[in-house]
Protein backbone atom coordinates (compact mmCIF):
# COMPACT_ATOMS: atom_id res chain seq x y z
CA UNK A 1 0.00 0.00 0.00
CA UNK A 2 1.20 3.11 -0.93
CA UNK A 3 1.49 5.93 1.59
CA UNK A 4 1.91 9.73 1.57
CA UNK A 5 2.96 11.77 4.34
CA UNK A 6 3.11 15.48 4.69
CA UNK A 7 4.69 17.64 6.37
CA UNK A 8 6.26 21.64 6.86
CA UNK A 9 2.22 23.40 7.91
CA UNK A 10 1.81 25.71 10.76
CA UNK A 11 1.34 29.20 12.03
CA UNK A 12 2.45 32.05 9.50
CA UNK A 13 2.03 35.54 9.58
CA UNK A 14 0.66 37.35 6.19
CA UNK A 15 3.25 38.24 3.34
CA UNK A 16 5.40 34.97 5.09
CA UNK A 17 6.23 31.48 3.06
CA UNK A 18 6.23 28.10 4.03
CA UNK A 19 7.43 24.90 2.50
CA UNK A 20 5.21 21.80 2.48
CA UNK A 21 6.98 18.57 1.62
CA UNK A 22 4.95 15.38 0.48
CA UNK A 23 7.01 11.81 1.09
CA UNK A 24 6.01 8.82 -0.37
CA UNK A 25 6.65 5.50 0.48
CA UNK A 26 8.11 4.46 -2.97
CA UNK A 27 9.41 6.32 -6.25
CA UNK A 28 8.13 9.29 -7.07
CA UNK A 29 9.17 9.49 -10.21
CA UNK A 30 6.88 6.47 -10.61
CA UNK A 31 3.93 8.17 -10.35
CA UNK A 32 2.10 9.89 -13.54
CA UNK A 33 1.57 12.64 -11.50
CA UNK A 34 1.30 14.42 -8.34
CA UNK A 35 -1.06 16.99 -6.68
CA UNK A 36 -1.03 19.29 -3.47
CA UNK A 37 -5.03 20.24 -2.74
CA UNK A 38 -6.49 21.93 0.33
CA UNK A 39 -9.45 22.36 2.17
CA UNK A 40 -10.42 25.94 4.16
CA UNK A 41 -13.32 25.03 6.71
CA UNK A 42 -16.33 24.92 5.29
CA UNK A 43 -15.38 24.96 1.58
CA UNK A 44 -14.86 22.43 -0.93
CA UNK A 45 -11.36 20.74 -1.68
CA UNK A 46 -9.50 22.64 -4.45
CA UNK A 47 -6.59 21.70 -6.95
CA UNK A 48 -3.71 23.95 -6.07
CA UNK A 49 -0.90 22.63 -8.31
CA UNK A 50 0.55 19.69 -9.83
CA UNK A 51 3.47 18.04 -11.13
CA UNK A 52 3.17 15.90 -14.21
CA UNK A 53 5.57 13.73 -15.48
CA UNK A 54 9.88 14.70 -14.94
CA UNK A 55 9.39 18.37 -15.40
CA UNK A 56 5.49 19.23 -16.63
CA UNK A 57 3.33 21.07 -14.07
CA UNK A 58 0.42 23.59 -13.43
CA UNK A 59 -1.14 25.63 -10.49
CA UNK A 60 -4.31 27.51 -9.86
CA UNK A 61 -5.24 31.03 -10.70
CA UNK A 62 -5.12 31.86 -6.81
CA UNK A 63 -1.82 30.91 -6.38
CA UNK A 64 0.23 31.21 -9.71
CA UNK A 65 2.96 33.37 -9.08
CA UNK A 66 3.23 32.69 -5.21
CA UNK A 67 3.54 28.82 -4.74
CA UNK A 68 6.24 26.05 -6.37
CA UNK A 69 5.32 22.96 -6.97
CA UNK A 70 8.91 20.77 -7.42
CA UNK A 71 10.50 17.26 -6.89
CA UNK A 72 13.34 16.75 -4.61
CA UNK A 73 14.91 13.06 -6.02
CA UNK A 74 17.19 13.06 -3.20
CA UNK A 75 14.54 13.03 -0.42
CA UNK A 76 12.39 11.35 -2.67
CA UNK A 77 9.55 13.99 -1.89
CA UNK A 78 7.61 16.44 -4.10
CA UNK A 79 7.48 20.04 -1.91
CA UNK A 80 5.09 23.03 -2.43
CA UNK A 81 6.96 26.14 -1.77
CA UNK A 82 4.63 28.60 -0.72
CA UNK A 83 5.50 32.68 -0.57
CA UNK A 84 3.65 35.95 -0.01
CA UNK A 85 1.00 34.09 2.17
CA UNK A 86 -2.67 35.22 2.54
CA UNK A 87 -5.04 34.92 4.98
CA UNK A 88 -7.07 33.23 2.50
CA UNK A 89 -4.49 30.61 1.98
CA UNK A 90 -5.48 29.00 5.65
CA UNK A 91 -6.46 25.60 4.77
CA UNK A 92 -5.28 21.65 5.59
CA UNK A 93 -3.05 20.86 2.88
CA UNK A 94 -3.08 17.44 1.05
CA UNK A 95 -0.58 15.85 -1.04
CA UNK A 96 -2.24 13.30 -3.85
CA UNK A 97 -0.54 11.12 -6.07
CA UNK A 98 -1.38 8.86 -8.76
CA UNK A 99 -0.32 5.92 -10.44
CA UNK A 100 -1.59 3.59 -13.83
CA UNK A 101 -3.62 1.88 -10.63
CA UNK A 102 -5.18 4.02 -8.07
CA UNK A 103 -5.19 7.82 -6.47
CA UNK A 104 -3.43 8.09 -3.15
CA UNK A 105 -4.00 10.69 -0.27
CA UNK A 106 -2.08 11.89 2.37
CA UNK A 107 -3.61 13.21 5.78
CA UNK A 108 -3.28 16.76 5.52
CA UNK A 109 -1.19 19.58 7.28
CA UNK A 110 -2.66 22.31 8.29
CA UNK A 111 -1.61 26.16 7.34
CA UNK A 112 -2.94 29.02 9.29
CA UNK A 113 -1.78 32.03 7.71
CA UNK A 114 -3.17 35.27 10.32
CA UNK A 115 -1.12 37.89 12.72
Amino acid sequence: QVQLVESGGGLVQPGGSLRLSCAASKNIFSFTSMAWFRQAPGKQRELVATRFGPSLVNSSDRVRGRFIIFADGAKNTVDLQMNNLEPEDTAVYYCSARDWANDYWGQGTQVTVSS
